[in-house]
């Protein structure tokens, strides 16, 4: 994957810096070692990520990367210094390949991501200090430690944007290289300095291999007149952002003479263009690396199969040599006892084994048919024999059915051994199985980033909503302004108003549209307002719900008293559902076309046959997301952000007693 260009990070670095200034920032994720997602909300625009790798690329994605579980130490602390900071500024530093992006909360924080060499991603606070880098780097001249003054890089060649063509001039005639190497090692890549030469020879014929130092005054022009044509295109911010394709892929913000024979893909902004061309390449290797780590647990497996095996193996040819020694000693019984008597005599003679070895030698070359089997003698006095090309060991103090019942005792524990080993080989090849058909549904399953594409939402998607078994719509507040709406905007004069009575609820409305309430819709609409309220992450199982006319809910507070933004004051008698259930059901319903539906149980009864049942719990959001788009996903309608949108605030856990309950029933 090729890294951002200085040009790349110039073009991208004002892009986001017109999409970015005044964002606010939201959460931070860490979805591999070197790439580090931070989350803003755009006013009018909404959620926007922006994907930050060390060393190779920033931009904003719409797809959207798998998270850890837990989250790593450097999310956390960008999480816990600038939730809620707005975004002051984003530029590049002197033209090079680092970008600034400047944060306030309660003070200034600056976010410095490197995108040279291996890259780096740093936090700092306002007096430039480090707060906290991702990666920890020390050199001469620079180090990248907490606590320590950040020290940008040394400058990297020239910038483009503010030479002169004196200080071109310059550099050409101190330069030790030729024309195109001079320009590259600048600060200005090989694509670019390429394309300066190319742009100059409209004014003047060169030759890219020229020595820098030999260049005429008319070449130095024509070659600044090359570069302000690229540089002009910037500044002046005529992209043309484009993927390039073919035998080269390359990602660029403006049309390139190289790149004129090309086919092309053009794009609104280069920040789109980089999106594209980046994560598809990222989701590539994210399945590539998958696959490698399925394939380590599968090989895992494989080598101790085949280590059990060659066991088993070297087991069986112990039994098989072993019996057959204990054979040739028995049919050889004459011969070996004739030759341990010879050692046992000399022995008793005070022979030493090494005089016993020499003799026997002697012996067996002379032809002494008792001497013709024998190999050598070891210090301890042990024979080995060779008869019938079968090597056998011989201690003379024994006797020969002695010597045989060694060979036979192997062979039988070599048995016994291989029974266990057997046993083990079967489980090894279960486990094996077990594992490929995980990887094969894994790679089937593998969560790829998909691209997140802005729907179009239906008014009430914008708020909570059911429609209940009746075929009602209910909506509810999201927050604080949602709840204003809710009351302000939607709630009818005929409709009915719910609110758990309980400190952090949001306003329920029951659309009856002419119709009557009845009793299953105010029921089912009670652990709907109970389960959107601060009861789901209490983790109560059941909560109290009042509901009221219209005309009873004002924003009017009593004299003395201030009402914050989504609170209104209830005037009049109350009418309470105790007990409501804290429990909600997701699936997908057909309401005015397929869409995600959460709400109370018997209403996504009632309108689809695939949900899925939750309540409080200890999972979090994401983890419980993924296992209910698992279960209810049809032809991918569905995105793990749709499936999130719609969770109540807190944790949760499916409620398996209600899905076995309901599994009895039927």
């Amino acid at each position: 994957m090729k890294s951002m260009s200085n040009v790349d990070v110039f073009t991208i670095s004002d892009e986001l810096n017109k999409l970015l200034t005044g964002a606010r920032v939201d959460k931070s994720f860490q979805p591999t070692n070197d790439i580090v997602v931070m989350r803003f909300h755009v006013a009018g625009k909404g959620r926007v990520d922006l994907v930050m790798q060390c060393g190779k690329r920033i931009h904003t994605s719409q797809y959207p990367l798998e998270n850890p579980t837990n989250p790593p130490t450097f999310p956390m602390l960008l999480r816990k210094r600038l939730k809620g900071a707005n975004v002051v500024s984003v530029t590049q530093h002197n033209f090079d390949r680092v970008v600034e992006i400047k944060v306030k909360k309660d003070k200034f924080y600056t976010i410095i991501v490197e995108l040279f060499d291996k890259g780096n991603i740093i936090l700092l606070d306002d007096e430039n200090n480090i707060i906290l880098p991702l990666k920890r780097k020390h050199w001469s001249t620079r180090d990248i430690s907490s606590k320590r003054e950040y020290i940008f890089p040394s400058e990297r060649g020239i910038n483009p944007i503010t030479i002169t063509e004196d200080e071109l001039k310059e550099l050409f005639a101190n330069s030790d290289s030729d024309i195109v190497r001079t320009l590259a090692t600048n600060g200005l890549g090989s694509l670019y300095a390429e394309e300066i030469i190319l742009r100059a020879n409209e004014f003047e014929d060169i030759d890219k291999n020229t020595p820098a130092s030999e260049l005429n005054e008319k070449e130095v022009n024509s070659l600044y007149k090359g570069l302000k044509s690229i540089f002009d295109e910037l500044t002046n911010e005529n992209y043309t952002p484009q993927i390039v394709k073919g035998e080269k892929e390359d990602v660029v913000p403006i049309d390139l003479i190289q790149y004129k024979d090309f086919e092309k893909e053009t794009y609104e902004t280069f920040d789109e263009a980089c999106d594209e061309f980046y994560s598809k390449k990222v989701n590539s290797d994210i399945k590539n690396i998958k696959e490698a780590a399925w394939n380590k647990k599968v090989n895992k497996f494989e080598k101790r199969l085949h280590l059990q095996e060659e066991t088993v193996a070297n087991f069986e040819e112990t039994i098989e040599t072993c019996q057959n020694k204990g054979e040739v000693i028995y049919s050889n019984y004459t011969i070996i006892e004739n030759l341990a008597n010879v050692v046992n005599q000399a022995r008793s003679k005070d022979y030493s084994f090494k005089e016993i070895g020499k003799t026997l030698k002697k012996a067996k070359k002379d032809g002494l048919k008792e001497a013709e089997t024998y190999e050598s003698i070891d210090k301890l006095g042990n024979l080995t024999l060779k008869i019938d090309d079968t090597s056998i060991n011989i201690n003379p103090k024994l006797t020969i059915p002695e010597n045989a019942e060694i060979y036979y005792e192997k062979a039988k524990k070599a048995k016994r051994k291989i029974k266990g080993a057997l046993i083990a080989i079967e489980n090894t090849k279960k486990q094996l199985e077990k594992i490929k058909a995980k990887k094969d549904i894994a790679m089937e399953n593998i969560s790829v980033p998909k691209k997140r594409v802005k729907k179009n939402l239906k008014w009430y998607e914008k708020l909570r909503w059911f429609i209940s078994s009746d075929n009602i719509l209910v909506i509810g507040g999201r927050d604080a302004n949602t709840n204003e709406s809710v009351v302000k905007k939607y709630l009818d004069n005929n409709d009915i108003y719910l609110h758990a009575d309980i400190h952090g609820a949001t306003s329920i409305a029951i659309k009856l549209e002419g119709n009557e309430v009845n009793e299953n819709t105010l029921k089912e609409s009670a652990s709907f307002a109970a389960s959107f309220s601060s009861a789901w992450s209490k983790g109560f199982s059941t909560q109290d719900v009042f509901w009221v006319h219209p005309e009873q809910v004002s924003k009017t507070p009593e004299a003395g008293e201030f009402l914050p933004k989504g609170s209104f004051v209830i005037r009049g008698n109350r009418h309470y559902i105790r007990s409501a259930k804290v429990q909600i059901a997701i699936g997908i319903v057909d309401y005015e076309g397929k869409r995600i539906m959460a709400g109370p149980v018997d209403a996504l009864e009632a309108h689809c046959e695939n949900y899925v049942v939750l309540k409080p719990g200890y999972t979090k959001k994401e983890a419980i997301a993924k296992k209910v788009l698992h279960k209810i996903n049809e032809n991918d309608l569905l995105t793990l952000d749709d499936v999130i949108r719609v969770l109540p605030s807190g944790k949760c856990d499916i409620d398996t007693e209600y899905h076995q309950r309901k599994k009895y029933e039927n």
